[in-house]
């Protein structure tokens, strides 16, 4: 029965990573599974308030209380991605040893988090990775390469020790209600759980599961020849080691707490700085203001590969986020595709109704060049450009959009659409 609950987890993982790969290719968008990942979920709750996220998260965190660290191993594109990387490899692992510097890590992530900005998160957190590779941007893929490496060398080291959501989750499941854990009586100290483990979790010798760092993968149930690793509650916990408080745990503690704080209050500082690097370009409806969209945007690129108009361009060296570019296209009036799909709340939901009315920028007609040849008036999907004959076309601050439909159509370049510093409902 375990090697059977092995392989349907193995297969649930495959299902989940061919949606994902679907999702972030834009084939189709199955189930918004991507509502569940977890630091898109947490900044929706503590950094822009929304009872659906709330709601979402609490049953990962419930879920993780009571079963352990199964979202790593079925919910995470990276953490399948790695899993079946070290399928191919097929290398024996060692026990490792875990320092505190995730900890660390994690408290610098979620402290620029709470103080205002998720710049940071994105080349760290495995769902933002995922997307930033799938649409293949130059970074996405680095960190792809490095990490498979990090798998052939050390098994899932990344999981174990860098990554935050691991880290966060790690700390809920150490006190999960059911665990991987060794029955002693049975074990022989072969150690082969122990090779087949990739977060090298298991010291055999002890006959102790790190349930903190273990991914829930079960190929130690599958791997032991003896049944003496078991998957469930353990009611007596001779093999877990008693809590102490040490000097060093207190140490470290007050070393978390330091870079939290620190980090808190350099978010606040970092969120200024990025935003104004955004003040003259167009955001999708939703985005409010540069300030909010460039500090919540997770780079996960969904909106850009969801677009129809193929408009909304990718971060780059000279934008930190995500943005509109009217050279080749326009928004798409009946459109709201990408409020639909955006997971952290960088988009706002919007209705169709909604979105039509959202003001995102105006636009502006350069006399010097207009030829008044009326194309803009009858493209305008809101009817909102007036233009008397022989007269140049006059357009509406109060009732534009900007959606960029009189730019686009006009044969001189004419118009153009100035970004809304704070976007608005008409």
């Amino acid at each position: 029965m375990k090697k059977y609950a092995y392989f349907l987890r193995l297969g649930i993982a495959a299902i989940v990573f061919c949606l994902s790969v679907a999702v972030f290719t834009n084939a189709f968008y199955p189930l918004k599974i991507f509502n569940l990942q977890f630091m898109a979920l947490l900044q929706r709750t503590f950094t822009d308030f929304s009872l659906t996220a709330l709601i979402l998260l609490s049953l990962v965190i419930l879920a993780t209380l009571l079963f352990g660290r199964f979202y790593c191993s079925l919910l995470c594109p990276l953490g399948i991605f790695q899993e079946f990387c070290g399928l191919v490899f097929r290398r024996k692992l060692k026990p490792q040893k875990h320092y505190f510097y995730k900890y660390l890590i994690a408290a610098v992530v979620l402290g620029l988090l709470i103080g205002g900005t998720a710049y940071i998160l994105r080349f760290l957190d495995p769902y933002t990775i995922s997307g930033s590779a799938l649409n293949k941007t130059p970074l996405g893929l680095a960190v792809v390469a490095v990490i498979a490496l990090l798998v052939l060398w050390k098994g899932r080291v990344f999981c174990a020790d860098i990554c935050p959501v691991g880290t966060v989750l790690g700390l809920l499941a150490k006190h999960a209600y059911n665990k991987v854990y060794i029955d002693s009586d049975k074990c022989v100290s072969c150690g082969l759980c122990s090779k087949k483990c990739p977060t090298g979790s298991i010291d055999f010798k002890n006959k102790y599961v790190d349930n903190e760092t273990c991914v829930k993968c079960l190929r130690c149930l599958n791997a032991c020849h003896f049944n003496s690793l078991h998957y469930g509650h353990q009611s007596l916990k001779k093999s877990e080691p008693a809590f102490d408080i040490t000097r060093r745990n207190l140490l470290i503690g007050g070393a978390v707490l330091a870079f939290f704080a620190a980090a808190t209050k350099g978010g606040i500082e970092l969120s200024k700085v990025l935003s104004q690097k955004l003040k003259k370009v167009i955001l999708p409806a939703g985005a409010e203001t540069p300030e909010h969209f460039v500090n919540k945007c997770l780079n996960c690129n969904l909106c850009v590969v969801n677009c129809p108009m193929k408009i909304i361009k990718k971060a780059d060296n000279n934008f930190p986020a995500i943005h509109l570019d009217y050279q080749d296209g326009f928004c798409d009036y009946n459109c709201h595709r990408c409020s639909e799909v955006c997971p952290s709340g960088a988009i706002k939901k919007l209705t169709l109704e909604q979105k039509q009315k959202t003001q995102i920028g105006v636009a502006v007609v350069n006399t010097d060049i207009c030829v008044k040849c009326g194309l803009c008036v009858r493209e305008c999907p809101k009817q909102i450009i007036k233009k008397e004959k022989g007269q140049y076309p006059i357009i509406s601050d109060e009732e534009c959009i900007g959606c960029g439909t009189c730019q686009n159509v006009c044969p001189v370049q004419a118009i153009t659409v100035v970004a809304a510093q704070k976007q608005k409902l008409l």
